[in-house]
């Protein structure tokens, strides 16, 4: 599955995965918990897979930033909780993004990131991390 079925819900824990679209919104499942719930269009929602993380130069896609954590813990959970303090939590994602904007990208997005990756690997989603580049790849040759 790719990223774009996976939702973040403002106010809202975790992430969410489309299950179909209604006529004032969509039915999503909770990755968490496995509840299903509806979201109106009112809603403020974010696909994943538009998502991107600032840094000095240009701006990151949300999945390249994922592959970089999971490159960093060779397929395994983060070796940090997003509950860690904000200093740990910098650390990390330094090590990760090393270029990353320190005045836009503020401790929270960084923990979010962090949940976010152990909730897809938790849920067996980063694989299509892999799969997206390699059909993107392959559409570029022809």
């Amino acid at each position: 599955m790719s990223l774009d079925k996976i939702l973040a819900i403002s106010g809202k824990p975790g992430l969410y995965e489309i299950v179909t679209q209604t006529r004032t919104g969509a039915v999503v499942q909770s990755l968490i918990d496995k509840k299903r719930i509806t979201v109106g269009a009112h809603s403020n929602i974010s696909i994943l897979s538009e998502i991107a993380i600032y840094t000095l130069t240009e701006e990151v896609p949300l999945k390249d930033v994922l592959k970089k954590i999971k490159d960093k813990e060779n397929g395994e959970q983060t070796s940090i909780s997003h509950k860690d303090g904000k200093d740990t939590l910098e650390e990390y994602f330094f090590e990760v993004l090393p270029d990353y904007d320190e005045d836009r990208v503020y401790a929270s997005d960084i923990k979010k990131v962090v949940q976010w990756y152990n909730l897809l690997h938790k849920n067996n989603l980063l694989e299509s991390l892999e799969t997206e580049e390699e059909v993107t790849a392959s559409d570029e040759e022809e």
